[in-house]
């Protein structure tokens, strides 16, 4: 594959009118001590946070026109009362103590709200082959499907249940080489596996759902019957799918905001990084801002941008290993539609929460809750895809996007046809969005020695450039990621400080 010259295109950074930002002492190395913060994104902002309670100037640099990154809660409306869609991250589980500590910190404790996922609302829909039927209906003709592919019928109906249940939450949740994955490991290890355990603790409401999750926890040595990547992705499976997660109530944007407003350093947005060099005491930044071309000579910097955009811009004083990790780090697209409709016509099917499993181009419908006014609409979150479907939705026009939505919905939700009923549409394009390309990382296929030490090579500094980000955690793809990488990174920043940081008070 073709790469540039890591400097190619870069000013000249001998050139000293094009440098800004810093002073320098007699050998030429910057005395300013501001750490410089790429990205405004949760990591950026968490790590700016805690800097400055431990007395360190920062100075926040975003690409963007706004804060918060994959954190991202759209209006249809100007009014804080307006509907809203979560097109970015959406719910914090009950395990995630960094988010629970900060949001408890930024006095959002009042607003945490159950968030009720897939399998959550007895009434919401199941995908089959042939057509829709609603989760309290779905158990026997899953069974039905589950059996059919299988080579023998000798399996008794608790384990044919779990295997339809394992089967629903994968089909909605996971790409399509997941979901392929899982029908091989049934037919050759897992069904085996769950038929010599005692399953009829698990069974519930009169043997029409099953508590995964409780199996699981009983029998960790389950996990055995999968083959990587499907052993790595069950653990996401079932935290998406768990009773126990929470929302905020008026918009996940709340975290990101409270922690600008907890910074004192300035947050310069459309502040495009475009280059980074690094030296052995110092970091050249090459910006575009305004149209122009800006070098920024910086002391410390704490770089939270994603791999996936990192590998686009010219690096150098880069380790070979360090270059690697950046090319090699895996990034799941994800594509979420948001429906703004006149009303929440579920709610008159007996559907107050929760998602559908819709399949085809959509895989998973969330119905919204109403935090403002109902008289402004509610909101459906139509679409939520990961991987081959969510790249096949971005590849789409933004109008033939939200009419193959509609096609696809028609058939479970035919109020969505009437005139009048679908307001407006908004959808968000992770893989296709500059400033993130991916919805996240993901660690697919790894152990847990590999996943470690990619998390260590993400960490690792290169002279004064330090990195943070979900992708440089032990939890990628989620807010308690992002903030454990900030964490760790102004802990590894401070002991490195060629300046004597105030303690804090004990």
């Amino acid at each position: 594959m073709y790469r540039p010259s890591p400097t190619a295109g870069l000013a000249p950074a001998n050139v000293e009118d094009q440098i800004t930002g810093a002073d320098s002492g007699p050998d030429g190395r910057s005395t300013d001590r501001t750490v410089v913060i790429l990205g405004a994104g949760i990591a950026g902002l968490s790590a700016a946070y805690e800097l400055e309670r431990l007395g360190v100037p920062v100075e926040v640099l975003e690409g963007s026109r706004r804060i918060g990154g994959r954190v991202y809660t759209f209006r249809f409306g100007d009014s804080e009362d307006s509907p809203f869609a979560e097109l970015g991250a959406m719910r914090i589980p009950a395990g995630h103590s960094n988010t629970l500590r900060y949001i408890a910190e930024l006095g959002l404790t009042e607003e945490l709200r159950s968030f009720h996922s897939l399998l959550a609302d007895r009434n919401a829909f199941l995908r089959t082959d042939d057509s829709y039927v609603r989760l309290h209906d779905a158990a026997s003709r899953l069974t039905t499907e589950i059996r059919d592919g299988l080579s023998h019928n000798g399996y008794r109906p608790e384990t044919l249940m779990f295997g339809a249940w394992l089967t629903l939450v994968v089909d909605a949740i996971a790409p399509p080489d997941q979901r392929q994955d899982l029908r091989q490991d049934l037919r050759t290890r897992l069904l085996d596996s769950a038929e010599r355990l005692n399953l009829m603790p698990f069974v519930r409401d009169g043997g029409t759902a099953f508590d995964l999750h409780g199996l699981f926890s009983a029998h960790p040595s389950l996990r055995e019957g999968c083959h990587n990547p499907l052993r790595g992705f069950l653990d996401d499976i079932l935290l998406e799918t768990s009773t126990e997660l929470f929302r905020l109530r008026g918009g996940m944007e709340q975290l990101a905001r409270r922690l600008a407003w907890r910074v004192q350093g300035p947050i310069r947005r459309q502040h495009e990084v475009v280059g980074i060099e690094s030296r052995p005491d110092e970091v050249l930044l090459h910006l575009r801002v305004g149209g122009r071309h800006v070098v920024r000579r910086c002391g410390e910097v704490l770089c939270t941008l994603p791999f996936s955009v990192l590998r686009e811009l010219r690096l150098t004083g880069f380790s070979d290993d360090k270059m690697q990790i950046i090319n090699d780090m895996q990034y799941v697209p994800a594509t979420k539609v948001a429906l703004h409709c006149r009303e929440a016509f579920w709610r008159r099917e007996g559907i107050n929460g929760g998602a559908s499993s819709s399949g085809g181009r959509v895989r998973q419908t969330y119905y919204s809750p109403t935090d403002g006014d109902p008289a402004r609409g509610a909101v459906l979150l139509a679409s939520y895809s990961v991987g081959e479907d969510a790249e096949l939705l971005g590849r789409m026009s933004t109008a033939t996007r939200y009419a193959a939505i509609l096609a696809d919905l028609a058939s479970m939700h035919p109020q969505l046809l009437r005139p009048g009923m679908v307001l407006n549409a908004k959808s968000m394009v992770w893989g296709q969005f500059p400033w993130s390309r991916g919805g996240c990382s993901v660690q697919w296929g790894m152990d847990a020695a590999a996943a470690e030490e990619q998390r260590q090579l993400a960490q690792l500094p290169q002279g004064r450039l330090f990195f943070a980000g979900e992708h440089c955690s032990s939890r990628p793809a989620w807010i308690d990621g992002a903030i454990e990488s900030a964490l760790d990174a102004v802990s590894r920043m401070v002991l490195q400080m060629p300046i004597r940081v105030p303690e804090l008070a004990t």
